[in-house]
């Protein structure tokens, strides 16, 4: 067992905290930072990613990942309820691709995560994944700002074309703020994902940060810094660097992901998220395992 004595960051809004790492860690010394994990990765179930997880393995031992983790798109209770997930049946099929991708790559950690939608009515279907396999995490998200609608989805673009952009990030920041207190999820993604296609509202949106950071604290989910807006059309890492600056003054911890939906992303820009991190004061970020948590240095 081992007790590790950090702090999210430097200066006086730093809280210091004692963190347990049980036996599932492994031990990395205080004085050596590591890479941070990259914990945002997709599989061929997800209908819109390419490559095994053995081959995301192969590339994160490549680029000197020493910890990644897997968390394609979870079923929803309703098969096909979208084009972009996996059904309910294939759940054990992708646990079985990550137990596959550790016994090839026993010295790289891997972590068996899912990313969750979250959407109002669908918690206790969440409860109820929670309990199907020993997960490592679970990363909320938020898609659907309607019941068909997904701000994301690039088939449905157009929906913009009648929307207010500051309406949009308000329902969408509103459904944030309830997966945060929901306390289903160890980890919030992109937290700013309306900017895909680069709709910006003209308005003060720190206001809706604000409330959505509150809950994030108050519960102790993480959020990500999620490198695939740099490939999108907005050209900017989730989240923004003004909704990082409050989350580090909040005290809310971080994580990173590539968001990869190809082998060749995993672990990109990496160097361009811990320096925004560093920017707005972290230090340290978070690493799961059996949906515990503990903080390292990067």
């Amino acid at each position: 067992m081992i007790w590790a004595k950090t702090q999210i960051g430097a200066g006086a809004t730093a809280a210091r905290l004692w963190t347990f790492a049980p036996w599932f860690f492994p031990y990395i010394p205080r004085r050596k930072m590591s890479l941070p994990a990259d914990y945002h990765m997709h599989s061929p179930l997800c209908r819109h990613a390419t490559g095994e997880p053995e081959d995301y393995a192969r590339q994160a031992v490549a680029a000197r990942l020493t910890e990644i983790g897997f968390s394609d798109h979870a079923p929803m209770r309703q098969d096909n309820f979208d084009q972009w997930r996996m059904n309910a049946a294939q759940l054990d099929e992708y646990v079985e691709k990550v137990q596959k991708a550790r016994a090839a790559f026993p010295r790289l950690v891997i972590r068996l995560g899912l990313e969750v939608d979250f959407m109002p009515g669908q918690e206790a279907w969440i409860a109820e994944l929670a309990g199907r396999h020993p997960w490592d995490y679970f990363i909320g998200s938020v898609h659907y700002v309607s019941d068909d609608w997904a701000v994301d989805d690039p088939q449905k673009l157009s929906e913009w074309n009648s929307r207010d952009p500051f309406d949009v990030w308000r329902i969408y920041f509103t459904r944030l703020t309830m997966a945060a207190e929901s306390k289903l999820f160890d980890i919030i993604g992109h937290a700013d994902l309306p900017k895909k296609f680069g709709h910006r509202p003209a308005q003060d949106c720190r206001p809706l940060y604000a409330k959505f950071l509150d809950a994030a604290a108050a519960s102790g989910c993480a959020i990500e810094l999620n490198t695939a807006g740099l490939r999108k059309d907005c050209k900017e890492i989730y989240p923004n660097r003004t909704l990082l600056e409050m989350a580090f003054e909040r005290n809310v911890a971080i994580t990173f992901g590539s968001d990869a939906h190809a082998p060749d992303e995993v672990g990109k820009n990496f160097d361009e998220a811990v320096a925004l991190a560093r920017s707005a004061g972290y230090r340290v970020c978070r690493r799961m395992a059996r949906r515990q948590s503990r903080l390292v240095e990067f």
